[in-house]
């Protein structure tokens, strides 16, 4: 019988980014600042957490919350982590549109992150995450807000019978104003993925942030997954999520769930636990792709 050598018992191993941006750059969003509070914060304490974990933070905040430096970061951690090893990706941010150029919204619409220099488009993001490595755990905590999916049009601003937080939904005029501005490199943005990743599949990136939780579409892009990622939005699709002073709602009440590392439950009981604390009119979703049952079944943050 052949011996086990014991470099196969190799420790798993984590990286993590974390990116929170209280304000955008006014050059690339038309005149537009994007003042938010909490978001640095949020950023700062994702990290925290994971290093409790053992993990390796990366934090970009604001100014640093580049495209270049993100999309660095996580082309980096997709090249040193293997098969076991986790990466946690968090964003707290603004989050926007951009007319959808190859054909592959329903909405005609993509879903976008604002960073600090320009937006960085949901088809960006499902592309650089669809090339982690095979059996790698992904987990993805958006703070955000993203409209626009194949049901839903530009979600209603919230209710202020409930709260007095700041949107951070990117208002629809700075939206239009910015790709206006803009146009040329957004659309080769898209045209430029849509070619690296091929057409041959109907995959639709812009589930990775619209927060669907059952579909046709969503079947047809974990098939294209190599790593297990599991998301956990701020809100539903036709929602907005909310900044404070300290943490936006849905990091608020994750942070209090947390609680310093003394939760138990799984993502499962940790999603439920965050969404029966906020109100109706923000509820938080969560979803998986790829083979993701066994990670959804771990502890919260668990390397």
């Amino acid at each position: 019988m052949a011996k086990t050598s014991p470099s196969s018992f190799r420790k798993a191993k984590a990286l993590s980014l974390h990116i929170g941006l209280n304000a955008v750059s006014p050059a690339a969003y038309g005149g537009w600042d994007g003042p938010l509070a909490a978001c640095e914060f949020d950023a700062k304490d994702m990290a925290a957490i994971a290093k409790s974990r053992g993990m390796k933070p990366t934090l970009l905040l604001t100014q640093k919350g580049t495209r270049a430096r993100v999309l660095s970061a996580m082309r980096n951690a997709a090249k040193r982590l293997v098969k076991g090893d986790l990466f946690f990706l968090t964003y707290s941010g603004h989050g926007g549109q951009v007319p959808d150029v190859t054909g592959e919204e329903i909405d005609k619409k993509d879903e976008t992150w604002c960073l600090y220099d320009g937006q960085l488009i949901d088809d960006e993001l499902y592309f650089e995450l669809s090339r982690f490595a095979g059996g790698v755990r992904i987990l993805v905590l958006s703070d955000s807000c993203h409209s626009g999916t194949v049901t839903r049009a530009i979600p209603p601003q919230p209710d202020v019978n409930w709260s007095t937080g700041r949107s951070k939904m990117m208002p629809l005029a700075v939206g239009i104003r910015t790709y206006r501005e803009h146009q040329a490199f957004y659309d080769s943005l898209q045209r430029g993925v849509a070619q690296a990743a091929g057409k041959s599949s109907p995959a639709d990136p812009d589930s990775i942030l619209a927060h669907l939780v059952v579909s046709t579409r969503l079947t047809a892009i974990a098939k294209r997954f190599k790593a297990a990622v599991i998301l956990i939005s701020g809100c539903q699709d036709n929602q907005t999520s909310l900044d404070g002073d300290q943490n936006g709602a849905f990091t608020e009440q994750l942070l209090k769930i947390w609680n310093h590392g003394t939760y138990r439950g799984n993502y499962a009981k940790f999603h439920a636990a965050i969404k029966a604390g906020l109100p109706a009119g923000q509820t938080p979703n969560l979803f998986t792709l790829g083979a993701a049952a066994r990670f959804a079944q771990q502890q919260p943050f668990n390397v």
